[in-house]
């Protein structure tokens, strides 16, 4: 049983507010998306850590590029999601948005986001954090969603049963 429909198509760009955009991630990124990770790494790890071990405070680039390789193969195969938000001009990563198949019972998906540390609390996390809820109900196939951290805590869904694995993948970053 795959957990989203056959002929699913997952987006492939979505504008957040007009200066900055998502899209897939992949290996071609790491340039980017290892500075922000690393950069941010104590409140990453203060936020992911306890449930995925991630961001290791010994993680390299290579490692980095290789978690975003596999990503990027997880994506084509609609395992799971991992949506980079970058600037319009493609010069700088500054979060990233998982959508994974359910972990927990009582959810169709599970999804977290964030931004890099200097933008925590900015008009960008603010319109981030908008448009992910409103995305998912309008372009993703999901009725129950996990927002993890945000609707639901790191804690509760934690202590939440474990669902019966069907191969789908995990979330991890």
């Amino acid at each position: 049983m795959n957990w989203l429909p056959a002929d699913f198509v997952h987006p492939v760009r979505v504008a957040v507010g007009d200066g900055h955009h998502l899209r897939p991630i992949s290996g071609a990124d790491t340039e980017l998306d290892y500075p922000a990770v690393m950069g941010s790494r104590e409140r990453l790890w203060s936020i992911y850590g306890e449930a995925w071990g991630w961001p290791p405070a010994s993680m390299t680039y290579q490692q980095d590029y290789d978690d975003l390789v596999r990503h990027a193969d997880e994506i084509e195969a609609h395992k799971s999601f991992n949506y980079a938000l970058f600037d319009n001009a493609g010069t700088e990563l500054l979060g990233c948005v998982y959508i994974d198949p359910p972990e927990k019972t009582g959810f169709d998906a599970e999804i977290s986001w964030w931004v890099v540390d200097g933008q925590v609390g900015t008009d960008l996390e603010r319109t981030l954090d908008a448009l992910v809820p409103r995305w998912l109900s309008e372009e993703w196939p999901f009725e129950q969603a996990a927002l993890i951290g945000r609707e639901i805590s790191w804690q509760d869904w934690s202590a939440l049963p474990d669902r019966a694995r069907t191969g789908a993948g995990a979330g991890q970053a």
